[in-house]
């Protein structure tokens, strides 16, 4: 296929107008009659993107995109396997290919042999992030630079994993607030690794739109809850130290890991039917927090620090023992803190009419085995919540840091 820009150079999608209002019926009439409606988009004078498409994120950076930026709308996780035969050579050559796409798809430009499926739209905070799972080491001859950060998440008693949509060689996080320019991404991404990898699982999530609410407000997941009130904030002074690995990487973590981080993923079913059973006053024990505001159910707003410790006329605690705010909280976990970042998925209804949907939930952290593992192990010995979910596939990966305009991502694991 063509580039469908070719025959305009200089011209990128991020110059385009935005909407079909912008473009004017006459323009539209003209393109159903005789194809000169993209001619006309793609004018010098055509006035730039004024909505949330022209939005855009850097892609080169200390860290990658995609893990203090605020979640997008739209998102997708990929995993890949490497090919029969495929080792480290064809792997960086791989990730070189990829760096390049996800450079110019983040800035609003197209890409060879460009589909045209988000040819008209910006760049719609895209974000493109790369990470190595467990078994990449062993693939590409590299087991000796693993890092042991990556040694597999220990199995959990609520866990009903599917091995065929967990783990994975290589792994993609996608986000964008648009579906197009997201699923453009993750088409062009799927093209450029024929050969070399493919697709293990793959799986689609949103999120609450932007401006879709009167002010920013932390998302709410398909419980109704409000998710993330309690996420470490890149303000607090300990925020880098959790999330990323160290300048020259640390015990555990090689130094090709520096500047980087580990993203568990876990696609966590929810059973609604069961859930919406419930009463709003049993939903708010189970979580601990008001379900309209967030706030802790021992008073304030959704900021408020959890009080642990409050009884109530009965004498009984007002966060209930196992309350799914109490037993993830930090300070009931020595600390322990990730970044939490999921994006919300439906899969569709079972025969039974049952929905088959939930969290793509993705946290970052650090050290796995001091952020993830320990508040999971708590969970899985009582958590309320623990009826009404179940936790269905898996994946641990080593998402190593940003690169500069010259290198691609994991250059420094693949060729040092």
């Amino acid at each position: 296929m063509n580039d469908p820009l070719s025959e305009t150079p200089g011209i990128s999608r991020r110059r385009l107008l935005g909407t079909a209002g912008a473009a004017g019926a006459a323009g539209i009439a003209a393109g159903a009659a005789g194809g000169v409606a993209s001619t006309a988009l793609a004018r010098d004078d055509a006035p730039a993107l004024t909505t949330v498409g022209s939005t855009s994120v850097p892609f080169h950076g200390k860290h990658q995109a995609g893990i203090v930026t605020p979640p997008q709308s739209r998102g997708h996780l990929v995993a890949f396997d490497l090919a029969p035969g495929q080792g480290r050579k064809a792997a960086a050559a791989l990730l070189r290919r990829w760096t390049r796409t996800a450079e110019r798809l983040t800035t609003g430009e197209a890409v060879a042999d460009d589909t045209g499926v988000a040819l008209d739209a910006g760049p719609s905070s895209l974000t493109v992030t790369f990470g190595f799972g467990h078994s990449f080491f062993g693939r590409t001859g590299l087991a000796d630079r693993r890092p042991a950060s990556l040694d597999p998440l220990p199995d959990f008693s609520s866990d009903a994993l599917d091995p065929r949509r967990s783990h994975g060689d290589l792994w993609v996080q996608l986000g964008a607030d648009d579906a197009l320019v997201a699923f453009h991404a993750l088409r062009a991404l799927q093209r450029d690794a024929a050969g070399t990898a493919r697709v293990r699982w793959q799986m689609n999530g949103f999120n609450r739109s932007a401006g879709a609410t009167a002010r920013p407000m932390t998302t709410r997941n398909l419980m109704g809850q409000i998710d993330g009130t309690r996420n470490p904030r890149p303000e607090e002074p300990d925020f880098q130290e959790r999330v990323f690995v160290p300048e020259g990487g640390g015990p555990k973590d090689p130094a090709w890991m520096a500047h980087g981080s580990y993203a568990v993923v876990r696609r966590i079913r929810m059973l609604l039917d069961d859930w919406e059973k419930l009463g709003l006053r049993e939903q708010e024990r189970v979580i601990g927090r008001r379900k309209d505001t967030g706030a802790p159910l021992t008073g304030g707003s959704e900021t408020t620090e959890l009080d642990l410790e409050k009884t109530g006329p009965d004498g009984g605690l007002v966060i209930p023992a196992a309350a799914h705010a109490r037993i993830s909280a930090p300070e009931a976990n020595g600390g322990a803190a990730m970044l939490r970042r999921p994006f919300s998925f439906h899969d569709g209804f079972d025969e039974r009419g049952v929905p088959d949907a939930g969290l793509l939930f993705v946290c970052w952290q650090a050290d796995p085995l001091r952020g993830f593992v320990p508040v999971q192990r708590k969970l899985d010995r009582g958590d309320a919540l623990s009826p009404f979910i179940r936790h269905e596939s898996s994946g641990l990966f080593a998402v190593p840091g940003g690169c500069g305009p010259d290198g691609y991502v994991g250059e420094e694991l693949l060729e040092g």
